[in-house]
């Protein structure tokens, strides 16, 4: 069944610019100069500003049940967005070994991590990090690192880039579970 005008409003905050161009969205902090950009072409969608700006509405009119689906998805990538440059997203991961300790390494200001002695292997695992994302060592916590950066496709993909080179090979992995795991979700932190 088709609905006649399917609407989802986000409240803007005050210190947060959003300009909306032929469904190409930028938000904008005014305090910190961060800058996200997001098309959103590929999807049938109307995004405007309402209430003298203090609202963004995303609208869909004649759509079935998937299309407006589209409309809280949308939503949920601007919210990112307005929280990504107000906070920052942060994942954090645990070096997890059983019997050859792991070293890693973060060089370059933090936009390259080196891991090194994973189950004991001399090859060095270079992995570069994703737009603004960087990474630091946990001052805490032993064998423990942090992805920070202001967009979560980004940070999460760099998170995933450094799990994915630590996947143990040919053998048991309920026995064998050493690897880099993401051991808290993202947390946005004021940065």
């Amino acid at each position: 069944m088709k609905v006649i005008k399917a609407k989802q409003a986000i409240v803007l905050p005050k210190d947060v610019v959003v300009t909306v161009s032929s469904r190409k969205v930028e938000v904008k902090n005014k305090a910190t100069g961060v800058t996200l950009r997001r098309d959103f072409r590929h999807l049938p969608v109307s995004i405007a500003k309402i209430d003298g700006g203090k609202k963004l509405e995303v609208s869909l009119y004649f759509g079935l049940s998937k299309q407006v689906a589209c409309l809280r998805t949308v939503c949920s990538h601007i919210d990112n967005m307005i929280t990504g440059v107000t906070k920052r997203f942060r994942y954090t991961m645990r070096l997890v070994y059983a019997h050859f300790p792991i070293t890693c390494t973060i060089n370059n200001g933090g936009k390259r991590v080196e891991i090194r002695n994973f189950l004991g292997e001399k090859i060095v695992r270079t992995i570069d990090m994703i737009g603004e994302s960087k990474c630091i060592k946990s001052e805490s916590t032993k064998d423990e690192i942090m992805i920070e950066g202001p967009d979560i496709d980004d940070t999460s993909r760099s998170a995933a880039l450094i799990h994915q080179s630590c996947l143990v090979k040919r053998k048991d992995i309920r026995k064998f579970l050493d690897g880099v795991y993401v051991s808290a979700s993202p947390v946005a932190e004021l940065g």
